[in-house]
């Protein structure tokens, strides 16, 4: 790995383009991935980068070439994986998003009822009570860090919802979420492979218990439970129970999580847009889209050619590693308009590559938009403004574009005397 100040000082066009490799976790961490990314996007879209750290992979960084490769499961799979990197250890636990039809199919329709509209619907009073008792927690006038007091708690509690999981031990999701997005095939050095399989093998352990539970009670509509009850996933390997745990995890958290932080910061870097936020609250929805695209929750997604395909020019070779840069194709000038601007009333906001296309499209899309939008919804009730008052810290990955923390104060809302 580069050190951080060498990552901060290299300049993407002082490299020959057929070395440019934009994968380093440190790029992220310090927001020096830019430039590598409009460099590839002007001169070598559909890029073949044969990586120090990662091997040999094509490179896509432009939103229709994105789409084109997410659309289309018959050329392109998304078997073993679905991170830019190889295991250390023989240990990837597989999971419906790592699958291709029809074993992903089933899988997936297995817990989609737990995030369907009327699911939805049910639970939007509940996560509004959390958040006004997360809110109404708050230091006023006092520093605190964001990330740690509202956006982890908040989705935590969340999860828990979703995996009626015990409220007293939900701290352990956050744990398990963070563990699993941390791993050298995602340009994190946080923890060793071995350290990452033993701590998610005890995860398994606790979800064991609930399983048996889950499997000897009525069927309810929680994840453990749907997969328990469903006779398409009732009988799965304890492997693969562990996978798709893994999946609906982090699923559930760091598109939430990092959005929530991601968006106080936009708006404080924005005070115009944060303005129009005050002039105008029914805004809250739109921004919601635009948030998630200029955070882009998570940075890429992984596929492998099944057959010889044309992209752009290049022949991607079957067997080929392919790399869509979510975050790329999220400043593509040429599919949306002014990307380097955040803009909450921006036109067709939800015009963005973060949820992905196709089978494979987040299903918890509207679940995170809803979460969000509560929360704006009732921070503008209570908060004359969310003062950031020092740099945000973030994860060295080139999977979540994550926070550690972002120091804060919070201003009460004036009242007329």
């Amino acid at each position: 790995m580069n050190s951080p100040e060498a990552v901060t000082l290299v300049d993407p066009y002082s490299i020959d383009i057929k070395d440019l490799d934009p994968s380093d976790g440190l790029l992220f961490q310090h927001q020096a991935h830019w430039d590598y990314f409009k460099r590839l996007r002007e001169e070598d879209p559909v890029h073949f980068v044969n990586s120090e750290e990662f091997g040999p992979y094509w490179s896509i960084t432009k939103f229709q070439d994105i789409m084109f490769v997410d659309s289309h499961h018959d050329l392109f799979s998304n078997v073993p994986s679905i991170v830019l990197g190889e295991p250390e250890l023989d240990f990837e636990p597989p999971m419906f998003i790592a699958m291709d039809p029809p074993k992903h199919d089933v899988q997936r329709a297995a817990v989609t009822p737990a995030v369907k509209p009327m699911r939805l619907q049910e639970m939007e009073g509940l996560i509004r009570e959390r958040v006004i008792e997360i809110l109404d927690a708050l230091p006023i006038g006092e520093e605190f860090n964001w990330v740690d007091k509202v956006s982890i708690e908040l989705t935590t509690r969340m999860l828990a919802t979703l995996f009626d999981f015990p409220f007293e031990d939900r701290s352990l999701l956050t744990y398990w979420s963070d563990v699993t997005t941390s791993a050298p095939s995602v340009g994190s050095l946080a923890i060793t492979e071995e350290e990452r399989r033993d701590i998610l093998m005890e995860c398994l352990a606790y979800f064991s218990k609930l399983w048996e539970e889950r499997k000897a009670a009525p069927p309810k509509n929680d994840f453990i439970s749907l997969l328990a009850h469903n006779p398409d996933t009732r009988d799965m390997e304890p492997l693969e129970y562990l996978g798709n745990l893994m999946l609906l995890i982090v699923g559930g958290n760091d598109t939430t999580r990092n959005s929530m932080t991601g968006g106080v910061l936009a708006l404080h870097d924005n005070p115009e847009e944060f303005a129009k936020l005050k002039a105008d609250t029914s805004l809250i929805p739109n921004m919601v889209s635009e948030i998630i695209r200029w955070q882009t929750p998570l940075g890429h997604m992984r596929r492998i050619a099944k057959e010889d395909v044309e992209l752009g020019g290049k022949t991607i070779k079957k067997g080929d590693k392919v790399v869509m840069w979510y975050i790329s194709g999220n400043r593509d000038a040429e599919a949306i308009d002014n990307p380097d601007s955040f803009i909450i009333d921006r036109a067709k906001a939800r015009h963005h590559v973060s949820f992905g296309f196709g089978i494979h499209r987040c299903m918890g899309n509207r679940l995170g938009e809803m979460q969000l939008r509560i929360v704006w919804e009732e921070i503008m009730a209570r908060f004359e403004r969310i003062e950031v008052v020092g740099e945000p810290e973030r994860v060295a990955s080139n999977f979540v574009m994550g926070f550690k923390t972002l120091p804060v104060i919070l201003h009460a809302k004036k009242t007329d005397a």
